[in-house]
């Protein structure tokens, strides 16, 4: 058996070196012909799909692959490079170092390199800085997969290795098991490692690849035991004892190994079971040294040959061999089921999609983002159709007014109101229903959007070195050149004078409580404050009648009359209440003065036009409030001309940017994009996909000899 071992090692080897030359010359293009996607890439796309679409594993993704489980440091790792035939995995001495499943696509090809699913990079595994980087790759997106306060991730890793002489298959390396949770891991560490690895081995037809370390003690082995349970009949499970040439040194019997190869030992069955050497422990160490070594020890090893293993149980090459047999044997029984299936859940969610939404496009999420772009750029446009009337009619003076008063030049506050009323404007445009034509499907993205664009948008600073200057000329000019221009700004006055007034009256109202008329129609009192208020404001409004030019500020002397006189009815009072109210009852005064002045000089014009010094009606103010007005509707235009020609422009820029990160963001849209519609559509769009790559697989395999 011996003999024939090593002329069926010797025609192989041979066979591998002719392969890799006729390899070679269709990669050089010598051949001419066009190369067909390999059967495994092609299986590895529709196992990648079907992770993303049923990453719990629950009932859609029954396709095999082989699971490599193991107590940790059991050589699990090690096991998989030599299928692999490169030292690809990160490596430490008793250290956790697989933190989360680990997808490897093994295929033949004319190099050994190695390259990541979402990556074009390409690992050559014949060089070893190329393999320290794909080493270090590795372990860095191991961490990031890794949540805050975890130890070990469910998202998976994928990677693809070719070279000449692979077995092809499909191979998942899990964390290893572990029994105690140490200092420095999350203390649901063993759990989670645990449903991981039951996720995976729970799929019918997955092949559980168990790997056990022969130089411990069987009894402190754990994943014999979780084996058992997944795949207690042993139909799908290859058994692989590792570090036999430990084993050797360290027990003390020979038949406790015979015992462990030939299913005897363990609570667990299995299709077959091998014995391995990965190695002499040392990280540096060459696959082809590990093979050497491996090869030697097996041909003079007294205690396997006492063991009566067969020369097929041993070595990693046999083990690939029959791994990869038993793999593609599960792929031909278990393909077309699937695809059968998910045939099935296609024409489900065809007929749910006609029933609930007959006359709409399946558009997916991806889709649906394109689409709600395009609408908010267009909103984004049309802000520049904005009156200018929007700019100051109502924002911009009151804005003026309240902080100033009146006379005080609004350059400083003109650049706020105008960004103040842009978000106004554009915040109308994001969420104003649109009748049959709106989608609520993208409220909630056109509301993340506006909120970010508006944090990341600034109105031009240097606009108020402009709104400065036009603003100061418009106020010099102090000529009204026409009757109609004198009627505006006395409208403009009134509106004002009315609009305070209207204000001062409704904060008296609420200081001094409801008057007889309300009191007796709806049965309402005063309260205490409010009755003392009322009996001050009376006091306060006779001493305005006696003197009606009386000026803005009360003495303290006339606080201490009003005190007193209101002492004498029985009201005690502060005298800070009396001055807060004297504000409010002379701003009332001044307010009901300055509107009849201003009813007055309306036939004031004439006057005004010929320069009437003497008389007793001077309307100033009429030429302040013009002035103003003038001044407001200078900025108005000018803020507007920024808006159209600028800002709109750089919201747009900014809208753009906001939504390239969003789009760039794949979490960020699924929670925007919500709804039993979306899900719907991307449930669609990923079985039409599965069903295909599962047919144009299935048509390959028929086609392979």
């Amino acid at each position: 058996q011996l003999k024939y071992q090593r002329i069926l090692e010797r025609l192989e080897k041979e066979n591998k070196e002719l392969r890799k030359l006729v390899l070679q010359k269709d990669d050089k293009g010598i051949h001419q012909r066009k190369l067909k996607k390999s059967l495994i890439d092609m299986y590895s796309e529709v196992l990648d799909i079907l992770s993303d679409y049923d990453a719990s594993y629950n009932t859609q993704d029954h396709l095999p692959r082989v699971v490599v489980v193991g107590d940790q440091s059991a050589g699990k790792t090690s096991v998989l490079e030599m299928i692999a035939q490169a030292r690809i995995f990160p490596r430490g001495s008793g250290e956790m170092m697989t933190r989360s499943p680990v997808k490897v696509t093994l295929s033949e090809g004319p190099h050994h390199v190695a390259l990541f699913k979402d990556s074009s990079r390409e690992f050559d595994l014949t060089k070893e800085e190329d393999l320290a980087a794909l080493r270090n790759e590795i372990e860095i997106r191991m961490r990031k997969s890794v949540k805050e306060g975890c130890t070990v991730s469910a998202e998976t890793i994928s990677l693809n290795v070719k070279g000449p002489g692979l077995q092809r298959m499909v191979l998942v390396d899990l964390p290893g098991v572990i029994s105690t949770v140490t200092s420095g891991m999350a203390p649901d560490t063993k759990d989670t490692i645990f449903s991981i690895s039951k996720a995976y081995m729970q799929n019918p037809n997955a092949i559980i690849l168990c790997i056990q370390d022969g130089s411990v003690d069987a009894e402190r082995s754990i994943v014999t035991d979780l084996v058992s349970q997944m795949d207690p009949h042993g139909k799908r499970t290859i058994f692989v004892l590792t570090k036999v040439d430990l084993a050797e040194k360290n027990v003390a019997s020979p038949n406790r190994i015979q015992q462990i190869i030939e299913g005897k030992l363990f609570p667990m069955k299995a299709l077959g079971y091998f014995a391995v050497v990965t190695g002499k422990g040392n990280n540096a160490e060459s696959i082809e040294s590990i093979k050497d070594y491996e090869e030697e020890f097996f041909q003079n090893s007294k205690l396997l040959k006492t063991c009566m293993l067969k020369a097929h149980q041993v070595t990693t090459r046999n083990l690939s061999l029959a791994v990869s047999d038993c793999f593609w044997k599960m792929v031909r029984e278990s393909v077309e089921q699937q695809a059968d299936a998910f045939k099935a859940t296609r024409f489900n969610l065809e007929t749910e999609w006609k029933n609930n939404y007959p006359r709409l496009r399946e558009l997916d999420r991806n889709e649906l983002f394109e689409k709600a772009k395009n609408e908010i750029l267009d909103e984004v446009i049309s802000l520049s159709q904005v009156t200018p009337k929007h700019w100051y009619m109502t924002p911009l003076w009151h804005r003026v007014y309240t902080h100033g008063g009146p006379t005080a030049p609004p350059f400083l506050l003109s650049a706020r109101v105008a960004w103040e009323t842009l978000q106004e404007e554009f915040s109308h445009f994001m969420t104003e229903k649109k009748g049959k034509e709106h989608d609520d499907i993208f409220d909630k993205l056109k509301q993340a959007v506006k909120e970010e664009s508006i944090k990341r948008h600034k109105w031009n600073e240097r606009a108020e070195d402009s709104l400065r200057v036009i603003q100061h000329n418009a106020l010099e000019d102090r000529s009204i050149s026409d009757k109609q221009q004198w009627d505006a700004a006395i409208h403009f006055m009134e509106d004002t004078l009315q609009s305070r007034l209207k204000d001062t009256e409704s904060v008296i109202e609420d200081m001094v409580g409801p008057d007889w008329k309300k009191r007796w129609l709806y049965w309402v009192g005063r309260t205490k404050e409010q009755n003392i208020r009322n009996e001050t404001k009376n006091e306060l409004e006779k001493m305005i009648k006696c003197n009606e030019d009386h000026a803005a500020y009360l003495a303290n002397d006339e606080v201490t009359t009003v005190r007193k006189n209101l002492e004498a009815k029985g009201v005690a009072v502060d005298p800070c209440l009396i001055k807060d109210t004297w504000h409010q009852v002379y701003r009332r005064h001044f307010l009901r003065t300055a509107l009849s002045h201003c009813n007055l000089c309306r036939r004031g014009f004439y006057y005004y036009q010929r320069h009437f010094v003497d008389s007793e009606l001077e309307c100033n103010d009429v030429v302040l409030f013009w002035r103003i007005q003038r001044m407001l509707a200078i900025t108005a235009n000018t803020l507007r001309q920024q808006l159209t020609n600028t800002e709109v422009r750089r919201l747009e820029k900014n809208v753009k940017e906001v939504l390239e990160d969003f789009a760039e963001d794949s979490d960020k849209k699924v929670k925007l994009l919500t709804g039993k519609r979306v899900q719907l559509a991307e449930d669609l769009k990923k079985v039409r996909e599965i069903q295909e790559k599962l047919e144009a697989f299935i048509e390959a395999l028929h086609q392979e000899k």
